[in-house]
């Protein structure tokens, strides 16, 4: 995903990271070692030239039902409001279907890399979403991007 992240800046994209961390939730992992998670993630991207505008995480449980997990929009509608993002010229890219109808409901274009291809297949029956674009891998996703924004 690194190189994907560095042409979408070198196109003048912001990258925003959005994601559901129920893992804290649940005990598998803390907000001190997601803290440190981010920030190497950031020093090994900037290795390669490309950055990360932002990153937004939801460390609910999917029972708390809280409008920061996707597929609820808080955390896109704080990021849309702290970079002056307009999501209708915006992609968002999910490995899960709950991102897709997340990307949807802020008026994105979606694009779906899925992890494990039989997750998918389960995840259809409880999700209506559909993404504008199903991808292989992240690169894919990318290409798509750069074709649409050209």
């Amino acid at each position: 995903a690194t190189e994907g992240i560095r042409l979408l800046n070198e196109e003048g994209f912001l990258v925003v990271v959005v994601t559901n961390q129920s893992g804290i939730a649940r005990g598998f992992l803390t907000l001190e070692t997601l803290a440190a998670i981010h920030p190497r993630m950031e020093r090994e991207l900037r290795a390669v030239g490309a950055r990360i505008d932002g990153i937004y995480y939801c460390p609910h449980h999917p029972d708390e039902r809280c409008a920061c997990r996707k597929p609820g929009t808080a955390l896109l509608e704080r990021a849309v409001a702290d970079h002056d993002i307009d999501p209708t010229c915006s992609f968002f890219i999910g490995d899960r279907l709950t991102d897709i109808e997340a990307g949807h409901r802020m008026g994105c274009r979606t694009i779906l890399v899925p992890e494990h291809a039989d997750e998918l297949e389960e995840e259809r029956h409880n999700s209506p979403a559909t993404p504008d674009f199903l991808a292989d891998q992240f690169s894919d996703a990318v290409c798509w991007i750069l074709d649409r924004d050209r």
